[in-house]
C-alpha cells in the first residue's frame, strides 16, 4: 500500500511536468470559452474519519469507543462538463481514486473500570468514488465554478480490535455515499484548479470483538472470561483536496491574452504578481487560533515492533492562540521562497491517561482526567518551489520544504472517571495546583506539496496549499514528576508521515495591502515499528510507543506587497 501511496503522489508532478512543457509557448488566446468537455487530473489532500464502535453488550460506555484517524491522500480524477448554451449553468460527472496514508487508535468497549476493554486500531488504504455534478460558472468571463455534487463511494479498510486476552482482526471493502461542494478556477484555456470538500458515509457494518476478562469479587478477587462477540463499527470520512484537472482538446499551452479592468482600478493581487518581468514580496502577520491534539500509545511488551496491545494511552487536547510573521517572494524565473514562524501559549487543555492491568494486575482499567493542560507552541516552515503555470489569471507551484513543531505541555491534577477500587490511581483526587506529567514534543518533517492561487474577483483571491510529509521524525520527553523512581524522564523516538493543508480567502483593500481569513489542518504520526520509548531509563525496556498529533483551526492575517511592476 506504501507503494501505491507513492505512486499517486508521484503522479502529480508527471501532470505539472505538463504543464510545464505546456508553459514554455504562453500562446494567447481568445476570450469565447467554456467549461464543456472531458478532462483529467490529480490531487492531494487530507482526511479524517471517525469510527464509531457499538453493540449491545458493552453498552454503555465510560469512554471511548469513537477512533479518529487522520489521513493523506493523493490520487487523480477524471470527469466530464456539459455548460448549457447560454447559461452560466455547468453539468457533469466525475471518477476519483485515491491512495490513503491513515493510522488511528482508541479505547473500545470500555463499559467499566472492573473490565478489561480494547484498544481499536484503524488503517485505511484506498478510496474511491463516482458523482454528479451540478455547478455555476461565476464572474465576468464565467472562469470561476462554484459546484456541488453527490454519488457512490468506496473505501478500503483494516480494523485490529486486541486486548491482553484476545484479539480480532478484519480488512474490508466499504461502501457508501458521498457528496461535497468545491471552487475550480480556470488558469489557462486548458488547465483549473481546484479546492473540494467531500462528505462520505459509509454506513455500519459488522465487525468481531476479541475475548477479554472482568474482575469479579465472591469472595475474594478474581478475573473471569468474557468470550468475544459480535459488534458493529460505523465509518464516516471527510476530505479536502487540492488538484489540478487538465481540459482535453484545448491547447495546453495556450493563456489568456486579456484581463477584465477592475471597475476602481485596482489590480488584484494574485494578477500583479504574476507579471512576467515582476518580482514580488509579500509580508505579514497572522492570529492563529487553533485546537490541538496529542496522543502516544504504549505497548504492553518490550518490543517496538509489537504495538498491540497497549499498557497505557496518554491522549492531550487544548486550545491555542498563536502570532506568526509570514513572507512569499515570487521571481521573475518563477522561482517561489515562502514560510512563516510563530509562536503561542496553550490555553483550556486536558489530559486523559488510561492504564490496563497495573498494580500487578489488580486493577483492570483505569481513567484520569487531568485538569487544566498548560504550555506552549513553537514553529515554523519554510518552502521552496517553482510557478509551473503562471500569468494574469493565477499561478500554480510546486514545492520542497520543511516544517518544524515544538509543543510543550503540562497536566495538573488528575482524578478517576473509571474505577471504583479504592486503591486506583487518583481515587482520591489530586490538587491540580502542582505538576502531575509534562510532554515535550518536537517534530520534524519533510514537505512535498502544491501551491495554487487564483482571482476569483478583481479584488478577491484564493491561496490554497497541501503538502504531503513523507518523512517526519518524532522526539519526546515524557516526566512524571510525582513518581517514586530516580529517573522520572521517558525518551520517545518515533518516525512517520503526515499532512498539512491551508487556505485562504484574501481581500484586496488597496493595490498593495490586503486582509484575509484562513483555515489551516496539521497532521503527524509516528506510527511505523521504530516508534519506541526507553521507559524511565530502564536499561534493556524498549516499548512501542506510537504518537500521533493533529493542529486545526482558523486564522485572520494582513499583509503588504512590494511589486517590482508597481
Amino acid at each position: 500500500m506504501k507503494s501505491l501511496f507513492a505512486v499517486a503522489v508521484l503522479s502529480l508532478p508527471a501532470t505539472i511536468g505538463l504543464a510545464h512543457g505546456a508553459d514554455l509557448s504562453r500562446r494567447p488566446v481568445a476570450q469565447v470559452w467554456n467549461w464543456t468537455g472531458l478532462y483529467v487530473g490529480a490531487h492531494i489532500g487530507a482526511g479524517w474519519s471517525q469510527s464509531k464502535i457499538s453493540d449491545d453488550l458493552y453498552n454503555p460506555v465510560i469512554y471511548g469507543n469513537n477512533v479518529r484517524t487522520a489521513a493523506v491522500l493523493g490520487g487523480g480524477q477524471v470527469g466530464y462538463n456539459w455548460q448549457a448554451p447560454g447559461t452560466a449553468w455547468v453539468f457533469g460527472a466525475e471518477g476519483e481514486l485515491s491512495a490513503l496514508g491513515a493510522d488511528g487508535s482508541g479505547t473500545c468497549f470500555a463499559v467499566s473500570g472492573l473490565f478489561v476493554s480494547s484498544n481499536c486500531r484503524v488503517r485505511h488504504e484506498m478510496t474511491g468514488s463516482l458523482t454528479a455534478r451540478l455547478g455555476y460558472a461565476m464572474g465576468a468571463a464565467g472562469r470561476t465554478l462554484v459546484y456541488a455534487k453527490g454519488g457512490g463511494a468506496w473505501l478500503r479498510e483494516t480494523m485490529d480490535i486486541s486486548n491482553r486476552f484476545g484479539a480480532a482482526s478484519q480488512r474490508d471493502d466499504r461502501f457508501g455515499w458521498t457528496v461535497g461542494v468545491g471552487v475550480e478556477q480556470a488558469i489557462a484555456p486548458a488547465w483549473s484548479m481546484k479546492l473540494a470538500y467531500d462528505y462520505t458515509d459509509f454506513g455500519a457494518m459488522p465487525i468481531s470483538a476479541p475475548n477479554t476478562r472482568g474482575l469479579a469479587f465472591d469472595p475474594f478477587p478474581f478475573y473471569v472470561d468474557i468470550p468475544g462477540h459480535s459488534a458493529q463499527a460505523s465509518q464516516v470520512l471527510q476530505t479536502v483536496k487540492l488538484g489540478l484537472n487538465l481540459k482535453l482538446g484545448e491547447d495546453a499551452g495556450a493563456r489568456w491574452d486579456t484581463v477584465s479592468p477592475s471597475p476602481l482600478g485596482l489590480p488584484v493581487k494574485a494578477m500583479a504578481a504574476s507579471l512576467p518581468v515582476g518580482t514580488e514580496f509579500e509580508v505579514g502577520g497572522r492570529v492563529w487560533y487553533s485546537f490541538g491534539r496529542f496522543q502516544k500509545d504504549l505497548g504492553s511488551y518490550p518490543a517496538p515492533q509489537i504495538q498491540d496491545p497497549l499498557n497505557s494511552r496518554l491522549t492531550y487536547t487544548n486550545e491555542t492562540a498563536s502570532g506568526e510573521l509570514f513572507g512569499r517572494l515570487d521571481t521573475a524565473s518563477n522561482i517561489v521562497i515562502k514560510g512563516f514562524v510563530g509562536g503561542g501559549s496553550l490555553s483550556r487543555g486536558k489530559m486523559h491517561d488510561e492504564d490496563w492491568l497495573i498494580q500487578n494486575d489488580s486493577v483492570p482499567y483505569t481513567n484520569t482526567l487531568s485538569d487544566p493542560v498548560v504550555g506552549s507552541i513553537t514553529y515554523a516552515t519554510g518552502d521552496l518551489g517553482y510557478d509551473f503555470i503562471r500569468d494574469r489569471s493565477g499561478k500554480f507551484a510546486a514545492f520542497i520544504g520543511y516544517n518544524y513543531l515544538r509543543d510543550d505541555k503540562t497536566a495538573k491534577g488528575c482524578i478517576q472517571l473509571a474505577d471504583q477500587l479504592f486503591y486506583a490511581p487518583c481515587a482520591q483526587p489530586v490538587s491540580n495546583t502542582g505538576p502531575g506529567i509534562s510532554e515535550k514534543n518536537e517534530w520534524y518533517s519533510l514537505r512535498i506539496g502544491l501551491n495554487g492561487v487564483v482571482a476569483l474577483t478583481d479584488r478577491l483571491s484564493l491561496t490554497a496549499d497541501a503538502a504531503y510529509l513523507p518523512y517526519v521524525r518524532f522526539r519526546g520527553v515524557d516526566v512524571h514528576h510525582q513518581r517514586n523512581e530516580a529517573v522520572k524522564d521517558s525518551q520517545e523516538y518515533g518516525t512517520g508521515q503526515g499532512v498539512q493543508l491551508e487556505a485562504i480567502l484574501s481581500y484586496a483593500v488597496t493595490p498593495s495591502f490586503s486582509i484575509g481569513a484562513g483555515g489551516r489542518y496539521w497532521a503527524m504520526w509516528a506510527t511505523r515499528t521504530d516508534a519506541y520509548t526507553n521507559a524511565f531509563g530502564i536499561r534493556g525496556l524498549y516499548q512501542a510507543l506510537p504518537v500521533r498529533t493533529e493542529r486545526f483551526g482558523g486564522f485572520l492575517q494582513a499583509s503588504y506587497t512590494f511589486d517590482s511592476a508597481r
